[in-house]
């Protein structure tokens, strides 16, 4: 029996950060190193220090500004009957902040970023990636949650564009309050999931490892359990080459914990790093590879747009040797991704721009003789 593993970071199936529709890469950068700073403001217990800093980040950013054509990038949300965060005063041109909270535990709410509805060609080509993979086992990354999972499978995939859906899909809530976690879509039944949602980060007391998740999701292939590791690890926005490494080294133990109860584990997902880099060595030195090395692979080094180097490979499949002797095929599909002008990579003719693109990673797969 050929199995297709594959791994695809969809950044998300139907609503998108606004942030990640910005075309400038300081921009993008700026909107993200401002809302981390506020949330971080905002968990202080006294922002008496700070009161001036939160009320500029708010005007900045135009937090207060709930229309529907609203530019703004980022929202607090408040619970109804508490004190409120902060109020606004107009003067003639000009808006005056005014935070109100004494802190912390003064109101009750959060901050979280904006998100839009993608247009249907950017859903639909999304869905074509998936459909033309056609794996039988596919790790998903960004994915909002797993109604939206469900909706996805059933009236994309199926529906529109008329493939057989599947029949299990699992997703569990990481610690991203975002609406980007790791999920999985099957053709096998899934048996088990073992989340690592609340590891703890030994070098931050009080806060979790783990960005989203390392799920250990537990598929039955004709009697044998396969165990595959979901995976994404920390971005390289406000990078935290520590924490990545951590994280890698923390996956590399859930992988050789698994391997005791069964040969058959993998390891997949967006690892955020290249292939030489740190985490992704300490994944190697267990004795994992590397798809992409395989003799059967013969496409671009690279999984991220526009995927022409290997410090542009950062979404990988891990197989153990007793899996890696089982590959037969690697391939990489790049036709979601829009890229101008076009490198190596070609993309599908209804991708026209960054807005109708499915996603800025290449979907990799394997196919394993089972």
């Amino acid at each position: 029996m050929t199995v297709r593993i594959a791994t695809f970071n969809a950044e998300n199936l139907f609503r998108r950060l606004k942030v990640f529709a910005l075309q400038e890469d300081e921009e993008r950068q700026e909107v993200l190193e401002d809302y981390t700073e506020l949330v971080s403001l905002l968990e202080q217990e006294s922002y008496a220090r700070d009161r001036k800093r939160i009320a500029a980040l708010i005007k900045k950013h135009a937090v207060y500004d709930g229309d529907r054509d609203s530019t703004r990038q980022f929202s607090v949300q408040e619970t109804r009957g508490r004190h409120t965060l902060f109020s606004v005063r107009r003067r003639q041109d000009d808006v005056v902040v005014d935070v109100e909270a004494e802190g912390r535990a003064d109101w009750t709410g959060w901050v979280d970023l904006v998100r839009d509805d993608l247009d249907w060609p950017a859903v639909r080509n999304t869905g074509r990636v998936v459909s033309e993979v056609d794996a039988d086992i596919l790790l998903l990354v960004e994915v909002e949650d797993r109604l939206t999972l469900e909706r996805f499978n059933t009236q994309v995939l199926a529906g529109a564009l008329g493939r057989r859906p599947y029949p299990y899909n699992m997703l569990v809530d990481g610690n991203d309050g975002r609406g980007i976690d790791v999920a999985l879509l099957s053709r096998h039944p899934i048996t088990s999931v073992r989340p690592h949602v609340f590891d703890p980060d030994p070098e931050r007391p009080g806060e979790h490892l783990f960005s989203r998740d390392c799920p250990e999701f537990e598929i039955q292939l004709n009697g044998t359990p396969l165990v595959l590791l979901g995976n994404h690890l920390k971005s390289k926005a406000n990078d935290d080459p520590v924490l990545r490494l951590a994280q890698a080294r923390r996956v590399a133990e859930i992988y050789e914990a698994a391997r005791e109860r069964t040969p058959h584990v993998a390891v997949a997902g967006d690892l955020n790093d290249h292939p030489e880099s740190e985490p992704v060595e300490a994944l190697l030195d267990t004795g994992l590879r590397d798809a992409m090395s395989h003799s059967a692979y013969r496409g671009v080094p690279g999984t991220y747009a526009p995927c022409d180097t290997e410090q542009r490979k950062i979404d990988y499949l891990l197989f153990p040797p007793p899996l890696w002797h089982r590959v037969q095929h690697v391939g990489l599909e790049t036709r979601g991704i829009f890229w101008f002008p076009p490198p190596e990579i070609k993309h599908f003719d209804e991708v026209t721009s960054k807005a109708t693109a499915a996603s800025d990673h290449a979907a990799l797969y394997a196919d394993l003789d089972m």
